[in-house]
């Protein structure tokens, strides 16, 4: 009798050894990682370029907009890039929740030349243009891919040539390489963080990811924004601890929450000594970005010397 033995079932690609091995001989990204890396050809020039992180719910959107904000009330040319499936980053902005990438490009069954600037790029106030990246549905596809086509439609369309600051307001933590893709084409890495454990413990991932991206790409570390704070002498004690530093300081106040609810820029809101101290910090730090800030190299923590570090047994 003969014995007819079944097809081996393929293996996926990410799982072959051999692809793995050529992968990791290529160009390292960080230690042994074998992402994808950025296309030349969509690299962002002229602009100078952020990529803002922190902890889910500390307040990235918030201080995204308003450093867009202030930027163009220096004078410069600015956009902003959302990069998180809420597509909230800037409505304080537009006063609306605006298209996303994703959602457009599904529109049109993903041909891009479809497009039009004006599908998916929005003018918010003091001319900041907008766009929302969005993101795959839940549990499928990858952020990082969200962000590349997104640069690349910008590009396409000739939307950067134009541009001084691009900012990327990137979504919670750094947990995988598709929430670093920002880092792929940022200048600088800007940490948002409040005064208490569990923002440190995300700024140090952070720091970690922006490193790892800066061995091959042009990212560096520009500092902590203390955000929602009134002291910040547990962002200081981690900073003498790493190498970091605070640029800018922005307390716990009414003022800025209601600056949300009323879905506009501190800006906007009606004069009072507490939000002209607020405006002028912000003024003072994209006059300080836009000058140019030195590269910082911090070196993160291990887990058990933060608990050691800010007094948890």
């Amino acid at each position: 009798m003969t014995v007819v033995t079944p097809p081996r079932p393929a293996e996926p690609a990410f799982s072959r050894p051999d692809l793995a091995r050529a992968a990791l001989r290529g160009r390292g990204d960080g230690d042994g990682s074998v992402q994808v890396h950025a296309d030349s050809a969509f690299k962002i020039e002229g602009a100078k370029v952020f990529a803002v992180y922190g902890k889910g719910g500390i307040g990235k959107s918030t201080t995204s907009s308003n450093l867009s904000v202030a930027f163009s009330k220096l004078g410069r040319r600015v956009l902003q890039i959302g990069c998180d499936p809420k597509h909230d980053s800037t409505f304080t902005l537009t006063k609306r929740l605006i298209p996303t990438v994703i959602d457009v490009l599904e529109s049109v069954q993903f041909h891009a030349e479809e497009l039009r600037p004006e599908d998916f790029v929005v003018e918010g106030y003091n001319g900041v243009l907008c766009v929302e990246a969005g993101g795959p549905p839940a549990g499928t596809g990858c952020g990082g891919y969200v962000v590349g086509q997104t640069v690349k439609l910008l590009k396409e369309h000739h939307l950067l040539e134009e541009t001084d600051v691009v900012i990327f307001d990137v979504l919670g933590d750094v947990v995988c390489g598709g929430f670093a893709a920002p880092l792929l084409h940022a200048d600088r890495g800007l940490i948002v963080a409040a005064n208490d454990f569990d923002s440190i413990f995300a700024m140090n991932r952070i720091v970690a990811a922006i490193a790892a991206k800066a061995k091959n790409y042009g990212v560096r570390l520009g500092g902590v924004i203390a955000n929602r704070s009134a002291g910040i002498d547990q962002i200081e004690r981690y900073n003498a601890a790493t190498g970091l530093k605070t640029l800018a300081h922005f307390p716990d106040l009414d003022i800025i929450r209601r600056s949300r609810l009323k879905k506009t820029t501190l800006f906007e809101m009606e004069a009072s000594p507490e939000l002209e101290r607020v405006q002028h910090e912000y003024l003072r730090l994209a006059a300080s970005l836009w000058a140019g800030t030195d590269p910082i190299e911090a070196g993160p923590l291990k887990d058990r010397e933060i608990f050691d570090l800010l007094g948890f047994d």
